[in-house]
């Protein structure tokens, strides 16, 4: 590590979670090999705050975060935790400074129309992925455009979700989890039923059953302890409960009709 690494703590966090949608183009650079390289390798260096710094999504919520909290860089460890899992640190940040991010970011990028809807969200709204999954991603069309799959699937496999491990099988585990479900009206999380998912090289040997764990896609992120299983699935229902109840216009109503 170069001087100020410690500044860099969250880097290999941030490559474990951004990787699955990476490797299928939804965001980051088109070269997934190289983020590959740095989840499996451990490695920790400039090359790999390059490519994290070019995942448009979180890069500016990541900002904010270190330079509202004073928690660091945007690459530390409690910051990127913050974005992916949550923590106390989304607590210590004001909706003006959450709100001028996201227009920023998005205000020049979608229509007046669109963009009205999406501040709808931003009074209620907190630097979590989960806002970028039920509130950002349905109204930029990337449920719409893809054609990669039922939008439901992609809001499911998109979000970070939380299980526990009930049995590994060579490079996959068995994990029970709860899915996103969908009533017409609003969107919940059904009953636990187990699926499979793929167990990175990083995390290889080090998993046992009983083990809670973090999942984006068809990977497994990490081992997760019971606070951060407590803040993910908070911070993911408190998201989940204002799109559903607090919005005139929650965009996964607008793709799920």
């Amino acid at each position: 590590m170069t001087s100020g690494a410690a500044d860099w703590s969250g880097l290999q966090m941030f490559a474990r979670y951004a990787y699955p949608p990476n490797q299928r183009g939804y965001c980051g650079p088109d070269d997934h090999m190289a983020l590959l390289h740095y989840r499996d390798s451990g490695a920790i260096d400039g090359g790999l705050a390059d490519l994290a710094r070019s995942f448009h999504g979180p890069w500016p919520y990541l900002k904010m975060l270190a330079e509202r909290t004073g928690a660091g860089g945007p690459f530390s460890r409690r910051v990127v935790e913050a974005y992916w899992i949550g923590n106390e640190l989304l607590d210590a940040i004001d909706t003006t400074d959450f709100g001028n991010t996201v227009e920023e970011r998005f205000r020049p990028r979608t229509s007046a129309p669109v963009w009205r809807r999406m501040a709808e969200a931003i009074p209620g709204g907190f630097p979590h992925h989960s806002f970028h999954v039920f509130v950002t991603y349905p109204w930029v069309g990337l449920l719409e455009e893809t054609h990669r799959g039922e939008p439901l699937e992609i809001l499911d496999q998109c979000r970070i979700r939380w299980g526990r491990v009930r049995g590994l099988e060579g490079a996959d585990a068995v994990v029970e989890s709860r899915p996103l479900e969908w009533d017409r009206q609003k969107l919940y999380l059904g009953a636990p039923r187990l699926e499979n998912v793929t167990v990175p090289a990083s995390l290889s040997g080090q998993l046992t059953e009983g083990d809670y764990v973090s999942m984006h896609w068809t990977w497994i992120c990490d081992r997760i302890d019971r606070r951060q299983l407590s803040n993910l699935e908070r911070f993911s229902i408190r998201q989940l409960t204002m799109t559903n109840e607090e919005l005139s216009h929650p965009g996964p109503a607008h793709v799920l009709g």
